[in-house]
């Protein structure tokens, strides 16, 4: 199918995978697929268009995911997000939490498989870009491997190409979407079954994938692979994707290197208002692993808080670490006693 390269993507996070997320996510791998995080679509029509919507073009490939259940509307929203130029359109059918089913949409809709099929269907109309569905294994008791090829019969014959199925099933009540994410059990047969019984579909895999070897693996039996948390507590594992799943040539990128290519959005973002702690808090996990790691983490958090603090935090922070990095291996204790100094 036409539209971005799934074989590797970022799964979308709410309060994760903003804009400045990605901004730095892009600094590390060009060519791996990002998602926004789950938009509703009455943020859409009757919220701040370009605070959900806005992004830099530096951010593509980037995908818009959708939150609703009403064909009507959301078709609407995807013509509006028509003028920010995304490459993909996915329809949530995964979120279990509360506030989510109140509003009647995300995993709750995987028992109204119709449902679901008609916003495609109208999604599908709405724009030249792919529309895709992202869903779980099953939620509650409809969890049987017929109730989940019932609900992918019905959005393939609505028009989707692309289904990303997270191999655990949701509970609707009684598990936090938290504990949704981490108590069911991964199931990844049945969604390699599912591969080998919609050969014409692209399946993506998502669920408890944490390093590249992994995702690699999966590819050998679906067709893409999406990480979630692992990608954001540290996110340097993306670094090779770029050579590993897209023939990519380029050399990958140094930590210390992504470090500092961050600093002119800093600059530009904090000149617009945007306070630098919103974005030094997706960068925590740059350094993960190796000396000066806690060091970065506790004064990129305590620093980016103060008042009138600017870029300046991220520069300071990098010069603390590459102090720690630098010192002989003798000096290393000094250099880590250091990390419980006041910022």
């Amino acid at each position: 199918m036409t539209g971005p390269d799934r074989r590797l993507s970022v799964a979308p996070m709410m309060d994760w995978t903003n804009r400045h997320d990605r901004y730095f996510l892009r600094l590390i791998t060009r060519r791996t697929l990002l998602y926004t995080e789950m938009i509703s679509t009455g943020a859409i029509l009757f919220g701040d268009r370009d605070r959900f919507l806005g992004h830099e073009p530096a951010e593509h490939p980037l995908a818009l995911q959708l939150g609703g259940a009403e064909p009507a509307a959301l078709a609407a929203c995807v013509r509006v997000a028509g003028d920010y130029g995304f490459d993909e359109v996915n329809l949530n059918v995964g979120c279990p939490s509360g506030r989510v089913q109140q509003a009647r949409f995300g995993a709750c809709l995987m028992a109204e498989p119709q449902t679901v099929a008609a916003c495609v269907e109208a999604m599908i109309a709405a724009t030249d870009v792919p529309v895709t569905v992202k869903t779980r294994i099953g939620i509650d008791d409809r969890d049987s491997y017929a109730d989940l090829t019932a609900f992918v019969t019905a959005v393939a014959a609505a028009g989707c190409r692309s289904v990303t199925v997270h191999a655990r099933k949701a509970w609707l009540s009684g598990l936090s979407p938290k504990e949704n994410r981490e108590v069911p059990p991964l199931d990844y047969t049945r969604v390699y079954r599912l591969k080998q019984d919609f050969p014409e579909l692209e399946v993506i895999i998502n669920g408890g994938i944490g390093s590249l070897d992994q995702a690699e693996d999966h590819l050998a039996r679906v067709d893409g692979a999406m990480i979630g948390r692992s990608a954001y507590q540290d996110p340097y594992m993306l670094a090779e994707a770029d050579q590993r799943f897209f023939g990519d040539g380029r050399p990958a990128p140094g930590r210390v290197d992504v470090a500092r290519a961050l600093l002119p959005y800093a600059e530009a973002q904090c000149a617009r208002g945007v306070p630098v702690k919103a974005i030094t808090r997706h960068i925590l996990g740059l350094f993960n692993g190796l000396p000066g790691a806690r060091l970065w983490r506790r004064y990129l958090s305590e620093a980016a808080h103060k008042r009138g603090a600017g870029p300046e935090v991220i520069e300071t922070a990098l010069e603390r670490v590459l102090s720690i990095q630098s010192a002989p291996r003798g000096e290393h204790g000094t250099a880590a006693q250091s990390e419980t100094l006041s910022v």
